[in-house]
């Protein structure tokens, strides 16, 4: 009789050093510490390497663990913690509803190219850079973008085959996975939990920037100073901008129509929606202040995601008594403010008006102290305030206590800052 051999054990996890190289991540990377200590460690067996869901949960292969030294471990944790941070589950889900990304393979994509937005942050200064990790440079792309970006950039083909093996669980990309516990399993964050961790750690890297890289800086300032709920206002008068007959429809070849079938030997265009155009006229007069411009900016910023992360459809005017010039959008911070006079924002309606390709949504970010057109734009009009306290009969502008008349019926108007309340 043949006696079979016995099976080798699967190795138990070695939690000493799984926790030996979080420790060594929080002391290289102080600033994610919180975040850090808050992902709670699970064996599985089926995870090929680290993985976490939305939940705050890390599944951890014992077999990697055992094969992997600290310092790159040390990474590892630092990059699934980079995931949560940053959201690519929800972004990774709204891009899915946006743009019609689903199965496997999309979300291999957008798991590459979370990875691409968050790689060049993570390793270096004592964290030591794995021989197969993505970057940007790998796809033949530019780095400090963001994944969203990257999506329109790549697609999967023979010079990503070396990928199929990422994953990095649905935290990186919202797409649930067979090991998941799911919200009701142990160990998990709730969603006011993860909001705190996520407030904690921008906080830190605001209170000490030097210490962080340009990446976790610019993503602490959208964290600590979230734009307003409005851009939800914005989002609905978007849809409703492109909802008439013609209006961001297009023909192309780049999908051929279903009915090309019933026409032997002919290609047929298909109709597709585009998103639609949105002009952001910038009051940059001498009564609204630095901090407002800056809240400005993120708003520009949170424009450009509603639109999909299409920033050449978004473009900004600063305007003051007169309008400057119509500013493609390539990043928020390197817009030119320019302004400090008086106020007379009707030339930046005309300004945004008189572009070509015509906007579809015009949105004015404004303290209200201006004259408005005296007729209706011939398009949507969204009017962000920054709050004023309290009228002053005089109409004095220089007085900080004038509030001027509220903006005309035909614009959809909300306070920044004051919650999303909307006429």
């Amino acid at each position: 009789m043949t006696t079979r051999p016995p099976k080798t054990p699967a190795p138990a996890l070695d939690l000493d050093k799984l926790l030996a190289a979080r420790l060594h991540a929080a002391r290289v990377r102080p600033y994610l510490a919180t975040a850090l200590f808050a992902l709670r460690p699970v064996g599985s067996r089926r995870v090929p390497t680290m993985a976490v869901d939305r939940h705050w949960r890390c599944y951890v292969s014992p077999a990697f663990v055992d094969r992997t030294p600290v310092e790159e471990l040390a990474g590892v944790w630092v990059h699934e913690v980079s995931h949560l941070l940053r959201d690519h589950h929800g972004r990774g889900d709204r891009v899915a509803r946006e743009r019609g990304l689903h199965g496997p393979g999309e979300r291999l994509r957008m798991n590459i190219a979370a990875d691409c937005e968050i790689n060049d942050d993570v390793y270096g200064d004592g964290l030591p850079r794995p021989g197969d990790v993505v970057l940007p440079e790998t796809l033949g792309l530019s780095a400090g973008e963001l994944m969203e970006d990257y999506l329109r950039q790549f697609r999967l083909g023979p010079y990503t085959q070396g990928m199929v093996w990422l994953d990095c669980g649905s935290g990186a990309d919202g797409l649930e996975r067979e090991w998941d516990l799911g919200p009701d399993g142990a160990h998990g964050l709730s969603e006011q939990e993860r909001d705190a961790v996520r407030f904690r750690v921008a906080q830190g890297i605001t209170a000490r920037p030097g210490d962080a890289p340009k990446g976790w800086r610019r993503w602490a300032e959208e964290a600590f100073h979230p734009p307003q709920p409005w851009r939800e206002l914005l989002g609905a008068a978007l849809r409703s901008a492109v909802s008439g007959s013609g209006a961001g429809d297009d023909y192309s070849y780049g999908r051929p129509a279903r009915r090309s079938a019933g026409v032997p030997g002919a290609v047929l265009p298909s109709l597709r929606r585009t998103p639609p155009r949105v002009s952001v006229v910038i009051d940059t007069s001498g009564s609204v202040s630095d901090g407002e411009l800056g809240s400005a900016l993120l708003e520009v910023a949170a424009i450009s995601r509603a639109v999909g992360g299409r920033r050449d459809m978004v473009s900004v005017v600063p305007c003051d008594a007169a309008a400057g010039g119509v500013h493609r959008l390539c990043r928020a911070e390197g817009i030119p403010l320019t302004g400090g006079g008086g106020t007379d924002l009707r030339t930046g309606f005309a300004r945004a008006l008189a572009s070509r390709p015509r906007p579809d949504v015009v949105v004015v970010l404004t303290d209200g102290r201006t004259p408005w057109p005296d007729t209706r734009p011939p398009c949507r009009t969204v009017v962000g305030l920054f709050p004023r306290q309290c009228s002053d009969p005089s109409g004095n502008e220089d007085d900080p206590y004038y509030a001027p008349d509220t903006p005309p019926d035909w614009a959809r108007v909300v306070t920044i800052g004051a919650g999303p309340g909307a006429r």
